[in-house]
């Protein structure tokens, strides 16, 4: 997770060195090993290095090569192909070279077309002297941000918001439209705006290109569907999941050192079994990390993630989670993110990631596993698109193999072919009525359900519009040193394509139902009591167990001192507490705001 940043002026004055070097220098932070600029005329990079892999040892970004110079926040998946396409073309011996370099030459041979050769976490900026372009990928999934600004005639680019507020020409103003959609719903709707008005974000999958004053944003992939793949032997569909899964993990874990994010759970228990399964052949010191609760509610997380990591031989550190309340450290200006955040346990987050920090620079984790190895047979879908075929096939499937009828429901099916409007979400009652009116925030809602490129999955539609949604980027992003401030670089094996599209592509009865596949890879590598764990929410909820503390409410009561308007009234404040978590959640949301307000400097 280095730090990026670039600068050019698109009227050909030469960059601010000291401006740059500024820049620079605000990135250290996560970038920590080095700090280094460069410039050529109008054109300037800058980089902080965090060395997080094998490769990276003797890296220096900055990195310039025949007139093209590249700063990049990337890992690179599957090398070895990689490096072979480049060696057809006669590139040299680029083995053991760090993955920057890997992308420089990429461009050398492809030009724009290079990232249709890459596969991974990344972000980068490209100059190219040549021809006087700038040109920048992120990378498919949007695992890794990516921020620009264009005001006037210059053009600025990194992967932290923050860094970019430093440049004189770039405003404090503020996105009304972004700052009601924290409060509404807790997320942006528009993925490629930001909550300042002179910042936008660069959407997953898509390309910058900077020809002189001309500015050119394209989509360059969206997700294919693969032929259906058959095996005749149930067996081998586990063997190529195992196969594939190893690569997944194994590009995530070309480091010495390496911490978990690990649950009682089969996803993040799956991650750590095929970690633990490659240190035959690779060593690593790998530690698991686990946040429970022991008295505020009851919780079983210490018991299963102790089985699992007892099963392991792993290392496993527990993070009692009862000593913080909501907003704690509310004082605390290193807890401010860029934008606004509602996670009232900022205070718990950090520490937590401090913990893993302290240990490693890399993260796993099994984000991903629920819509990635969950099924529920989609009957309506099947039939709008003509395929009773596959809805009787599925059922059939299911009977033969689980001796159980699939999860679906005639009444229920009958309900999602009747055409039918998805209502919006409901206004709080504190959303001042002129702000309303002025933002259209009822239609706004209403219109704001998206449609994802590409065409649709004839079977697991379902699962390719929830590994697609755009909310991941920015849970991405939350984890990003760029946001919690720590340099831990968080890695999700779950969201490797390779993976995906194994998984999207074989039958998903019975692999995807009940995450039989994650279950039945996990036999004799994990005992029965992680294997035939089903899908456990916490027993109760934190939030409203604290909430329900007068000495709490009182405490929440007294954070909100600075007017919100034209984004609150307070005096419409619901008196009590109450016993929804959905209400609860969205009441909070102005406190967040206003911790916001406090040590974000956009007055």
């Amino acid at each position: 997770m280095s730090g990026i940043v670039g600068i050019v002026n698109l009227d050909g004055a030469p960059v601010d060195r000291h401006l740059l070097g500024r820049m620079t220098a605000s990135l250290a932070f996560r970038g920590p090993d080095a700090q280094q600029v460069w410039i050529d005329g109008a054109a300037g990079f800058g980089h902080a290095m965090l060395r997080t892999t094998f490769e990276s040892e003797t890296e220096q970004q900055p990195w310039t090569l025949d007139g093209l110079s590249i700063t990049a926040d990337a890992r690179i998946d599957a090398r070895a192909d990689l490096l072979a396409k480049l060696a057809d073309r006669d590139r040299g011996d680029l083995d053991g070279r760090p993955d920057a370099e890997l992308i420089l030459h990429a461009y050398r041979v492809w030009g724009e077309d290079c990232v249709e050769h890459l596969l991974g976490d990344f972000a980068f900026a490209i100059w190219d002297a040549p021809r006087r372009r700038l040109f920048c990928a992120r990378d498919h999934l949007g695992l890794k941000p990516f921020f620009y600004a264009r005001v006037g005639t210059h053009l600025v680019v990194s992967n932290t918001l923050k860094c970019l507020r430093l440049h004189p020409a770039v405003s404090n103003r503020l996105s009304d439209e972004a700052i009601a959609d924290f409060l509404v719903t807790g997320y942006l709707q528009d993925i490629c705006t930001t909550s300042f008005a002179d910042i936008q974000r660069l959407a997953p999958a898509h390309v910058l290109v900077a020809d002189g004053a001309e500015l050119r944003i394209r989509r360059y992939w969206t997700f294919p569907i693969d032929a259906p793949i058959r095996y005749r032997r149930a067996g081998d569909y586990v063997e190529r999941f195992q196969e594939v899964m190893a690569a997944a993990v194994g590009d995530r874990l070309r480091t010495s050192r390496a911490g978990i994010f690990m649950s009682g759970g089969v996803d993040s228990t799956s991650v750590a079994s095929a970690v633990m399964n490659l240190r035959t052949s690779q060593t690593c010191d790998v530690h698991g990390f686990t946040v429970v609760f022991d008295r505020l509610i009851p919780d079983e997380e210490r018991k299963y993630a102790g089985i699992a990591a007892q099963a392991l031989s792993m290392p496993i550190n527990f993070l009692p989670a009862d000593a913080y309340s909501l907003y704690d450290h509310w004082d605390d200006p290193t807890l401010c993110a860029p934008e606004p955040v509602h996670e009232p346990w900022a205070a718990l987050n950090r520490d937590q990631t401090q913990q893993i920090a302290d240990h490693s620079r890399v993260a796993l984790t099994g984000v991903g596993g629920d819509p990635l190895f969950g099924y529920h047979i989609d009957a309506a879908g099947l039939l709008k698109r003509g395929q009773v075929w596959r809805l009787a096939a599925d059922i059939a499937s299911c009977l033969l193999v689980h001796r159980r009828r699939p999860p679906v429901g005639i009444r229920t099916t009958l309900r999602q072919l009747l055409p039918r409007q998805v209502p919006p979400p409901a206004l709080p009652s504190w959303m001042p009525a002129d702000l309303v009116t002025r933002l259209r925030l009822t239609e706004r809602y209403r219109h704001s359900i998206s449609t994802l490129p590409g065409p649709v999955h004839p079977v697991r539609e379902g699962a390719r519009r929830a590994l697609l949604a755009p909310k991941w980027a920015l849970a991405f992003e939350f984890q990003d040193p760029g946001v919690i401030g720590i340099p831990l670089e968080t890695r999700h094996p779950f969201f490797d394509l390779r993976l995906m599209r194994y998984l999207l592509a074989i039958p998903p009865v019975p692999w995807a139902m009940n995450k039989e596949m994650l279950r039945t890879a996990m036999l004799g590598r994990m005992p029965d009591a992680i294997r035939h764990r089903p899908k456990t929410p916490l027993l109760a909820e934190p939030v409203l167990a604290q909430c329900r503390d007068a000495a709490i409410r009182a405490r929440l009561a007294s954070l909100v001192t600075r007017p919100t308007q034209p984004y609150v009234s307070r005096d419409a404040f619901p008196p009590r507490v109450s016993d929804s978590m959905t209400d609860v959640w969205t009441n909070l949301r102005p406190i967040s705001l206003e911790y916001w307000f406090r040590w974000a400097s956009v007055a």
